[in-house]
């Protein structure tokens, strides 16, 4: 029942009650007030009577038992004639009475409690959560300023709930999308907060985890031992973790720290997880570089010394000697010189904004001089080319770079093949690429190799690379030409039977 119905129905009562009490009083009162008013009245008239009857020749008895007669049969009917009425207009009276004090208490309830009633509701609702609630401003009901108050108040916390929800959301977004991995963990051990990166780093699922005791959702032992070394120590703490996924490494360095609430409550624990997989291998491909740089430089400076001492101790007397020691010192030097022009180019093709200039290129024609350039090694090792060519096809890149792959990658294709083999040559397109296609019948490239053959270095085999006088250069330079061109270059290839090549140039019009 509304606080309106009950304030009403008590009104009703206690009005009830006042007009009953009202009603016995004069019920107690009317009886007296009829009797003496009709006493009054048939007094009057017996006086009548009685000079009536003495005028008539009845005795003195008579008339006293006649006048007896009437006044008691008037008093009775007149008492009872009065007493009917006046019961019959008192209590038509007092209904009228107490349906007028209903009327006037329900309009008045109506102005001054429908209001409160109304101010309660909004006041509950608010205490719910439903900031978006409003309560109806009346000027005439005298609640004006609590209501203006309670509209002020729920403005007010609309706001914060507003600001509230966006700070939420910036916070989730923020969370949810950082690279790093994030846990919070309660004092209790469980977890209640975990982001998506930490998920992925770790292989996790989110059901897997969320609301879940840390030790139960399949940690690995080294990430579960930190988080243990945080309960204990509760201090900032800082880890490098390796993790081993099947064949490969993954390198984490983890973060902890614990979270402290107001007056220096111990809430829990937080970690952040950062994946240095990728700086991990750059720097130990940094560190193969200079190695092999070394290494590299190494061999032909060796070389280059010992002869050059060998003929400055007296061997230049020998004219034999002297020829065959300065062709090994005229072919280091060039390998060193290809080795230096290599390192070169890859730290050129390597920096960041490097662009290549942009024109109209035809690959048949770049291809007919790459083939043009080292027609040379393919008669000395009495190699043969099939061709499959579309002169059509034109890309947009930079003549000069493209005829730097086609070169690298024919080199190669003639260097680890065997004599009098074949080398297919093809041209196409698609709808986006201009391509060409180099496939040689060599040696090959084992499977987990093939993804390896772009570093810096690397060689499939060793000995015959450097016998031909390689640098172990070419495909890292070629990789990055190619993406500088917005290209993709695909390796297929087979071990025994050979190795394909193909790459893909953005077409002219595409």
């Amino acid at each position: 029942m509304s606080f309106h119905n009950r304030i009403f129905r008590t009104y009703s009562i206690l009005i009830g009650l006042i007009l009953v009490g009202i009603g016995l009083a004069l019920a107690q009162i009317f009886p007296i007030f009829i009797e003496r008013t009709t006493s009054t009245s048939i007094d009057g008239k017996i006086n009548d009577i009685e000079n009536y009857l003495s005028s008539t020749q009845l005795s003195i008895e008579q008339r006293q038992e006649v006048v007896d007669i009437l006044d008691a049969s008037l008093l009775e009917d007149n008492v009872n004639f009065f007493q009917g009425t006046l019961w019959l207009v008192l209590t038509t009276i007092l209904i009228i009475a107490f349906l007028i004090a209903l009327l006037i208490g329900f309009n008045i309830l109506k102005r001054y409690a429908q209001p409160v009633e109304h101010l309660t509701e909004t006041a509950m609702e608010l205490a719910r959560g439903n900031y978006r609630i409003r309560a109806f401003e009346d000027n005439s009901s005298g609640m004006s300023k609590l209501t203006k108050s309670i509209n002020i108040l729920a403005r007010n916390l609309q706001d914060i709930s507003i600001i509230r929800e966006t700070e939420k959301e910036r916070l989730k977004t923020l969370i949810e999308n950082m690279g790093s991995g994030l846990i919070m963990i309660d004092r209790s051990g469980i977890v209640s907060i975990v982001n998506r990166s930490f998920l992925n780093q770790l292989q996790l699922s989110f059901e897997q985890v969320n609301g879940k005791q840390f030790r139960k959702i399949g940690l690995p032992e080294k990430v579960e031992a930190f988080i243990e070394k945080l309960f204990l120590t509760e201090m900032l703490s800082k880890e490098q973790i390796a993790l081993q996924r099947n064949l490969s490494t993954n390198h984490m360095v983890a973060y902890g720290a614990p979270v402290i609430g107001e007056h220096g409550r111990w809430l829990g624990i937080v970690v952040v997880i950062h994946d240095v997989t990728e700086l991990v291998k750059l720097e130990q491909v940094r560190k193969d570089f200079v190695a092999n740089v070394s290494h590299e430089l190494k061999t032909p400076v060796t070389s280059i010394k010992g002869f050059s001492e060998t003929l400055l101790y007296g061997a230049y007397k020998k004219e034999d000697t002297l020829l065959s020691f300065l062709e090994i010192i005229y072919k280091e030097s060039n390998r060193l010189q290809m080795l230096i022009n290599d390192l070169l180019d890859l730290s050129t093709v390597e920096q960041v904004g490097y662009e290549i200039k942009l024109n109209k290129v035809k690959l048949y024609d770049v291809l007919i001089q790459s083939i043009e350039m080292t027609n040379h090694l393919l008669e000395e090792k009495n190699m043969e080319l099939t061709l499959s060519l579309d002169e059509k096809v034109e890309v947009l890149g930079d003549s000069d770079r493209i005829m730097q792959i086609m070169m690298n990658l024919l080199t190669n294709a003639i260097t680890y093949s065997s004599e009098d083999t074949f080398i297919t040559i093809t041209i196409g397109k698609d709808h986006k690429y201009g391509y060409f296609t180099i496939k040689d019948q060599g040696i090959g490239i084992k499977t987990e190799e093939i993804d390896r053959i772009f570093e810096r270095f690397y060689r499939v085999d060793r000995a015959r690379s450097r016998n031909s006088g390689g640098t172990g250069l070419g495909l890292a330079i070629v990789k990055h030409i190619v993406e500088a061109h917005h290209g993709l270059i695909k390796v297929e290839s087979e071990v025994g039977k050979g190795t394909a090549f193909t790459v893909y140039i953005p077409l002219m019009n595409s």
